[in-house]
């Protein structure tokens, strides 16, 4: 059995270690998972709320940081927030829907709107939250949703930026996360 290796980083003021985990035989990336750790949450929510433009709602792709603007909504008294799912839903009326490539993600996926949220979000600000901005593929299709849905995206926000996304101008993070080439 192969040793797991760790990278420990500190994140919000927490000490949390990573596991290492292999994309292909070239890439490494650091497995950055928030679901289940609501002390880690609710400390990056805190720290993510005062980075954040004045806006109307928050959305963010499912399912990684659902739990991350749950916590940032509730403690910034927000009512409303949006999730971009990954599967049609036999609840959402008239979705929307965009493609979209992630770095941890082996396939093409596609994310859903619900069309009684799109209607929200008409002429409203809005940030983009997630997880781990990486390749930005997905922040990019979460963007085209709410642009699509008549949104204006004022923000873009993310935990960890993860390689080159560290470098880009457009988007609030709390840490960078190194790629790890084998």
């Amino acid at each position: 059995m192969e040793e797991i290796k760790y990278y420990k980083m500190t994140i919000a003021g927490l000490e949390r270690a990573l596991p290492i985990c292999a994309l292909n035989e070239k890439l490494s990336i650091a497995g950055f998972v928030m679901l289940g750790d609501y002390e880690l949450v609710e400390a990056c929510a805190r720290e993510l709320n005062k980075l954040l433009p004045e806006h109307d709602y928050l959305i963010a792709p499912e399912a990684k940081s659902i739990s991350l603007i749950n916590e940032m909504a509730r403690q910034a008294g927000e009512k409303k927030h949006f999730v971009a799912r990954k599967g049609m839903k036999a609840y959402m009326t008239n979705p929307i829907s965009v493609t979209v490539n992630s770095i941890t993600t082996a396939r093409e996926q596609t994310l859903y709107l619900d069309g009684r949220d799109a209607e929200l979000m008409k002429g409203k600000k809005i940030v983009i939250v997630d997880d781990v901005i990486s390749t930005g593929e997905s922040l990019a299709a979460v963007e085209k949703l709410v642009k699509t849905a008549g949104g204006i995206v004022v923000g873009r926000a993310a935990v960890l930026a993860e390689g080159d996304a560290a470098d880009r101008d457009d988007i609030v993070y709390l840490e960078k996360l190194p790629l790890f080439f084998n």
